[in-house]
């Protein structure tokens, strides 16, 4: 708990998981994996760039399977940033920096200039495949030689509609039967932090620079793979798919 606010941020992280958890229940396999292959390919104490980072999930993951790594999350999220900031205050292992991707000077804000890993999950579909592309390119300039870029997020094949569709309906049923039983959906999550005295300020910041959900494209994990590659990476492919996500990893 926060002695200054009296928050519990690590409720707000379950709070923030649990939500998440409704349109993703196999969110965590997808964190193990990326784990593992930082670890397998870039070693046990690697410099990692947390990008999108939110509340830290990813950071919280990384740093409980390998303490000896180092992360620095990067977000334009008021809200989101202030549960990351509160949840690793006073961990020197962890840094935080205020940064919209889509400003073409955003990397200037970093610690440093290299990384042994990027990683970002379930974030990155907010932008559309044109400044997608751009983005890949810079993280292309972070990642060291030998280092790793992974992006766990929705990756539709549209060549097989009727299989999309069977996933659909299924992950709506799904979805309906968590809300029954007691997960908030994303716009009532939000509700709830507009209503908490110390999140109030940022979630309307928030609002302010996003306005509601707006999705940007989904391309299949072949095209970040191709992408990639044209952006300077040796190798990328998927690691890990579910019917409609996938985490596509890349080598430097």
């Amino acid at each position: 708990m926060d002695i200054g606010t009296g928050t519990d941020w690590h409720a707000w992280q379950r709070s923030w998981d649990r939500q998440q958890e409704r349109y993703m229940p196999d969110r965590e396999e997808r964190f193990r994996v990326m784990v593992d292959m930082v670890e397998a390919l870039v070693g046990p104490e690697p410099r990692v760039l947390d990008l999108a980072c939110g509340t830290g999930t990813v950071t919280a993951r990384l740093l409980a399977r390998l303490p000896g790594a180092t992360s620095t999350g990067v977000d334009l999220d008021p809200a989101l940033l202030t549960i990351a900031e509160g949840t690793f205050a006073g961990d020197d292992r962890v840094a935080l920096v205020t940064a919209d991707l889509k400003d073409p000077r955003w990397r200037e804000r970093l610690p440093r200039d290299t990384y042994d890993a990027v990683l970002t999950a379930t974030a990155l579909h907010w932008l559309h495949s044109e400044p997608l592309t751009v983005l890949y390119g810079q993280i292309a300039e972070l990642v060291r030689d030998g280092g790793v870029f992974m992006n766990a997020d929705h990756m539709i094949d549209e060549t097989t509609p009727r299989i999309n569709a069977a996933d659909r309906a299924q992950r709506h049923a799904r979805m309906d039967r968590a809300g029954e039983d007691g997960a908030l959906d994303w716009a009532q999550w939000w509700e709830v932090a507009a209503a908490d005295p110390v999140l109030a300020g940022p979630t309307a910041r928030r609002f302010e620079i996003y306005g509601e959900h707006a999705d940007g494209d989904t391309p299949s994990a072949d095209w970040h793979a191709r992408v990639l590659r044209e952006k300077g990476f040796g190798e990328a492919r998927a690691v890990w798919r579910s019917p409609s996500d996938a985490l596509v990893l890349a080598v430097k």
